[in-house]
């Protein structure tokens, strides 16, 4: 079975925390802090492997941990960092958030490699915080959390043009008379259960890619039958070619059948059929002389129906091969009037900026007692875990980070002045404005 979606949890590794120990040598007995560092958590890394058609290996095992960081060790000795974990990903994967179903990354286009969780960063040992005033810390910074998310995979199809229509219409014959694509044909609806994708040669002209979109049927866009299966693989697409059984083989009305489809496409995305559409009335080999309506009738028809609205009709036989030419060449004079970028979904949804850093409290306290100001919370400690205070970029950043976030305003309020000592966690420094 083509497995074209898939739900799973991913976790980043958590980083290590940094170790509180002391140098302790027969000679050195009260020697200065040696905690060591932890180490950084693993990744999470989504890559684009095209020897993966489908997502099956994902429905099949649904959780993935990067290694968590080690601890830091005596000596200094800094823990080790925790194993990355790739998931490959056929090319046109979407994935998304799976509460929200919005987007986080397309893996098409130009996207070959995406960082979707990083690790948390290892924590400070002891030896970090060693002071003038505090020349023995016994405060090592805990390792960075890790991230989790839960994502839907989605894999869409990546074709320049699809084939939309009822069962039996007669789609699969025209991917074959047209490419070297070999769909199953049948005489039985569903038959194809997976979408099939060609490759168009023309002579003298660029040829394209064709996705065989499996038969829909009303009701499609609410799940009816295995429309939700497949209605995503035509978004991609930007020209349509809607083949109706214009002899109407099976009982059915073409025009009815085109507007059926239509409203299907308009319900699942209201995009889709304001996109160019050709209509191609096909088994005019069914349509003997003697019958009525006429070739010529049924043509004229849909014509009067659906040219004013845009859509031309070409008549075909896609078994004799009758008109094929003809709207193929039609096919590659629409694609050249239109942008020829790939159709990428644009991100919706930052996995680094999550709505639980957004909220949680923090406090900004005076300590009578060691005259020091102590900001303390869930989100500085975080701060503090993904912020390299030794750079001039981290101190930069540390420095936006109290201002942007109240804390300079709290810490003015309390009667904070310049040269007073702040405490974080431990980490104490003069405040400047």
């Amino acid at each position: 079975m083509f497995a074209d979606r898939a739900t799973i949890y991913v976790r980043s590794g958590k980083g290590g925390d940094g170790h509180v120990s002391f140098r302790r040598e027969k000679y050195v007995p009260n020697g200065g802090p040696d905690g060591g560092d932890g180490g950084d958590g693993g990744s999470v890394i989504l890559k684009v492997d095209d020897g993966v058609n489908t997502l099956s290996d994902y429905r099949h095992v649904r959780k993935y941990k990067a290694g968590d960081g080690e601890e830091g060790r005596k000596k200094n000795c800094r823990g080790k960092n925790g194993n990355d974990i790739v998931l490959k990903l056929p090319r046109g994967t979407v994935v998304k958030e799976a509460e929200s179903d919005q987007v986080i990354v397309d893996m098409s286009g130009d996207t070959e490699e995406f960082l979707l969780l990083k690790g948390g960063k290892g924590g400070n040992g002891n030896q970090h915080y060693a002071t003038s005033t505090m020349q023995a810390p016994k405060y090592a910074q805990p390792g960075g959390e890790a991230t989790e998310l839960t994502l839907k995979l989605e894999l869409k199809v990546i074709a320049d043009v699809g084939l939309v229509g009822f069962p039996n219409v007669g789609k699969s014959t025209f991917l074959t008379k047209i490419s070297n694509a070999r769909p199953e044909i049948a005489n039985y609806h569903f038959t194809t259960i997976s979408p099939h994708l060609g490759v168009v040669d023309l002579k003298d002209a660029q040829g394209f890619i064709v996705a065989d979109i499996p038969g829909l049927i009303e009701g499609a866009s609410d799940g009816v039958g295995l429309g939700h299966e497949f209605l995503r693989h035509i978004e991609r697409t930007k020209v349509i070619i809607h083949i109706v059984d214009a002899a109407g083989t099976e009982g059915r009305d073409p025009v009815e059948d085109i507007r059926a489809i239509n409203k299907e496409l308009a319900l699942y995305n209201e995009e889709l059929p304001k996109r160019p559409q050709i209509i191609a009335a096909n088994k005019l080999d069914m349509i003997y002389e003697g019958m009525e309506p006429t070739k010529d009738e049924v043509i004229a028809r849909l014509k009067s129906e659906f040219e004013p609205m845009g859509y031309e009709v070409y008549p075909m036989s896609a078994l004799t091969g009758e008109g094929v030419k003809e709207i193929l060449f039609k096919v590659r004079q629409m694609l050249d009037k239109l942008d020829d970028k790939p159709v990428v979904f644009k991100q919706e949804y930052d996995p680094f900026v999550r709505k639980s850093d957004l909220s949680e409290p923090f406090t900004v306290e005076y300590d009578s007692e060691e005259d020091e100001y102590v900001v303390e919370g869930p989100r500085i400690e975080k701060m503090l875990g993904y912020t390299n205070l030794e750079s001039e970029k981290g101190f930069l950043f540390f420095q936006k980070f109290i201002k942007e976030n109240g804390i300079a305003e709290k810490l003015k309020d309390l009667g904070c002045e310049e040269g007073d000592t702040v405490r974080m966690y431990g980490l104490k420094f003069e405040y400047y404005t």
